[in-house]
């Protein structure tokens, strides 16, 4: 982003009560993570008792991702310009209070509405993370602090959707699908409370800059352009207005870039720092980020359809059955980050090709168990494929950013973060218009074929990912290599990396 006036921030160490203080920040982290994934488990129960199209099931999730890739543009700079305590504070509370409408909605709208607001606040959110954590601990102690923050992320994925079924399951007082949300109240009050107690407050770091909210607008046009035709498009029949929307991103999207170019050479204050997209390597990984995460997002939505409607699975059983892909990949990442800095981009090849395995052994199952597939069946399709995927998420944040300088760090980070968000919401959109579309009817029969088509057409996208990766930087940015920059910037990988294995 542009440069702005700085202000300079220092914290006294050791920070009183750091350790709880940092247990507030985990806590809206987890939530954020929980909240992208565990909506997946509930989507056919939700749909069961609001009713609406199959389109529903897309909009629960997608209008989250979508939201997200938004606010994420703005989230870390409005930390700069407000400060990163009240932000952290500001988003939480918003979080909750979206969540609570979640809880209570009455109508598919409602809840689409209120899991928009939840990405948004999600994305004010979750930016400031990393930043409090320098806040919070000296230099000497950020390993530490890192040693505990990533099993914490890396359980709750694990867990996501397990609580999911298992809150539904139990309906608690009757509430079923709802608890999954109503649970954020008093977990993100506590992380509220104890923020404003504990976190220091640090000086921002942009005080005084005034925020683009022309180029959120055209970025957040754009991208609404892109999703609504994909996830509503059949369901409506393609009519021309549809593919004129489609069509009319193209030239939205260029006009942001004309903007955020033109607002660099002023001096002001911009959403991205344009000189990033000169960098080919950078601009490679936005698209295999693009398509990776797009083919992954598809299919955990697609996996919990197939389970609960079209083989009857209940919400609990269908999360125990998807249990071992996360598994898969918690084991993954740990081969990952080991890896990468002697396979360097080759570990995302790699990745992709485990994957591709993990996903034809699923359409393998589906082709020879059809109906009868259990979860046994799946078991190892499931272990095999979230291996893959983990392996590719750790490495992917140093691998794309390996050309990007220093300066150019937090605007990098945070449009591959939005483009994550953007990835999930088009692979949610497109593979679960292929799944729908084959599933026709809804005979169990016709979900299992659905189910076929959609391993194929993840496997297809993998494949897309597998190419693009070769113009990818050959290593992954040196451990270490602006050490400052990067800890500021590492959080945007943090959440897709864990929610990731939530599938």
């Amino acid at each position: 982003m542009s440069s702005t006036t700085q202000t300079t921030q220092t914290t006294d160490f050791p920070v009183p009560h750091r350790w709880l203080a940092f247990a507030a920040v985990i806590a809206a982290a987890v939530m954020d993570l929980l909240d992208s994934t565990i909506a997946q488990v509930a989507a056919p129960s939700i749909r069961r008792e609001l009713g609406g199209s199959y389109a529903v099931i897309e909009w629960v999730t997608a209008s989250y991702g979508l939201a997200m890739a938004v606010g994420l543009l703005v989230g870390g700079r409005l930390g700069d310009i407000l400060g990163r305590r009240k932000m952290l504070i500001g988003g939480v509370g918003a979080f909750v209070v979206a969540s609570v409408a979640a809880a209570a909605s009455q109508t598919p709208g409602e809840l689409i509405a209120a899991r928009a607001a939840q990405g948004f606040a999600g994305a004010l959110m979750l930016p400031q993370v990393m930043g409090l954590m320098r806040d919070l601990f000296a230099e000497e102690e950020m390993g530490k602090a890192f040693g505990v923050y990533a099993p914490v992320m890396g359980l709750s994925a694990m867990l996501g959707p397990i609580v999911a079924g298992g809150f539904i399951g139990l309906n608690l007082w009757g509430s079923g699908w709802r608890m999954i949300f109503l649970v954020n109240a008093p977990v993100g009050a506590l992380a509220i409370v104890g923020a404003a107690r504990l976190v220091p407050a640090v000086a921002p770091a942009a005080r005084g800059t005034r925020l683009d909210w022309t180029g959120v607008i055209l970025a957040a046009t754009g991208l609404f352009l892109i999703v609504f035709p994909l996830v509503q498009g059949r369901q409506l029949g393609w009519p021309t207005w549809v593919i004129a929307m489609l069509v009319a991103s193209v030239p939205v999207l260029a006009g942001f870039a004309v903007h955020q170019v033109r607002r660099s050479r002023a001096g002001h204050a911009t959403l991205v720092e344009p000189s990033i997209f000169a960098k080919r390597s950078y601009t490679s990984g936005l698209l295999f980020s693009l398509v990776f995460v797009a083919s992954m997002g598809g299919l955990v939505l697609v996996l919990n359809v197939l389970l609960q409607v079209g083989l009857q699975f209940t919400a609990w059983h269908s999360a125990l059955t998807t249990a071992p892909f996360a598994a898969g990949a918690f084991v993954g990442s740990a081969i990952g980050g080991m890896t990468m800095g002697k396979l360097g981009r080759r570990v995302l090849h790699l990745g992709v090709a485990v994957e591709s395995v993990g996903v034809l052994g699923l359409y393998a199952v589906l082709q020879i168990a059809g109906t009868g597939t259990g979860s046994l069946d799946l078991l190892a399709p499931m272990v095999v494929g979230g291996a893959g995927m983990g392996m590719v998420f750790v490495p992917l944040f140093d691998i794309v950013m390996a050309g990007v300088a220093p300066a150019e760090m937090g605007s990098a980070a945070a449009v591959l973060q939005s483009v994550n968000g953007l990835g999930t919401s088009v692979g949610i959109a497109g593979l679960g218009m292929l799944f729908l579309g084959v599933a026709g009817s809804g005979l169990p029969a016709q979900f299992v074929r659905a189910g076929e088509w959609t391993s194929l057409g993840v496997v297809a996208l993998l494949a897309v990912a597998f190419v693009v990766a070769y113009r990818l930087p050959r290593h992954a940015r040196a451990t270490g290599e602006a050490a400052t920059d990067q800890t500021e910037t590492a959080a945007p990988m943090a959440r897709p990396t864990a929610a990731a294995a939530a599938a």
